[in-house]
């Protein structure tokens, strides 16, 4: 259940109050995506395999 997941957001969010950032939760087989600022939506989950090729185009 995505309610007993621990989220934590990137170290370079700056906090602010209305800053966009997203929130992630990893489990051994999926990560899940959420955003910050409305986290009463569904989270995105995504499998290892796609979670490493999002970050890795991120990155680019």
């Amino acid at each position: 259940m995505t309610r007993d997941l621990v989220w934590f957001k990137s170290s370079y969010s700056s906090g602010e109050p209305g800053s966009d950032c997203v929130e992630v939760a990893a489990t051994p087989s999926v990560v899940h995506v959420r955003d910050s600022k409305d986290t009463s939506r569904p989270p995105l989950a995504l499998g290892r395999g796609a979670w490493a090729e999002f970050v890795a185009g991120a990155g680019e």
